[in-house]
């Protein structure tokens, strides 16, 4: 049986009338969700883990509030490739390190909140794309690598509205600001 489609303006994404969702729509929507809540701890744990040097991948001592440089370390000694000098010339810089981590915080609480996706999405798929441009060639592959992939799945993730299941999206969708500007949703 196939549902009757009708677009939704306020959500600006193409949903199922009401009461006609398949159980193949219903799994696909949360899978969507639960696939963005993942990201989003992905991208929120890197933030806290470089902020406090919580030991999994950042050492105390490292922690950016005690002094250490979140970009420093990986863009001055594991970039590699075309553009190893770039990256290597504003590893530990400021304003780079602000960027990062302003990007991690962001991209990660608004995949976890459902909100911004179109921005998390933007800022997520080039965050991903910058880190995949730092490593050329892949370690494992010629070209494709896991940070394209997330880019992908960042892209899909704001596609389908995966911030209107388990998240605040159509909330979000119903503020004034996002709905005069509709690249916030």
């Amino acid at each position: 049986m196939t549902a009757t489609i009708e677009r939704n303006t306020t959500a600006r994404t193409i949903a199922p009338v009401a009461g006609t969702e398949t159980t193949r729509q219903r799994a696909a929507r949360y899978v969507w969700a639960g696939t963005r809540l993942a990201l989003g701890w992905i991208f929120l744990w890197a933030f806290l883990d470089k902020l406090f040097g919580l030991g999994h991948e950042t050492a105390a001592k490292n922690a950016w509030i005690n002094g250490g440089s979140p970009t420093k370390g990986f863009l001055a000694f594991g970039a590699k490739g075309p553009f190893q000098g770039i990256y290597q010339d504003i590893a530990g810089a400021a304003w780079a390190d602000w960027l990062f981590m302003i990007g991690l915080a962001g991209i990660g609480v608004a995949l976890l909140l459902g909100i911004g996706m179109r921005i998390a999405a933007v800022a997520g798929g080039l965050l991903m794309v910058l880190m995949w441009t730092a490593v050329l060639p892949p370690e494992n592959n010629p070209f494709m690598d896991d940070h394209l992939i997330y880019a992908a799945v960042l892209a899909g993730l704001a596609l389908v509205g995966a911030g209107n299941t388990l998240g605040l999206g159509r909330v979000w969708a119903t503020l004034p600001l996002v709905r005069r500007f509709g690249w916030l949703r």
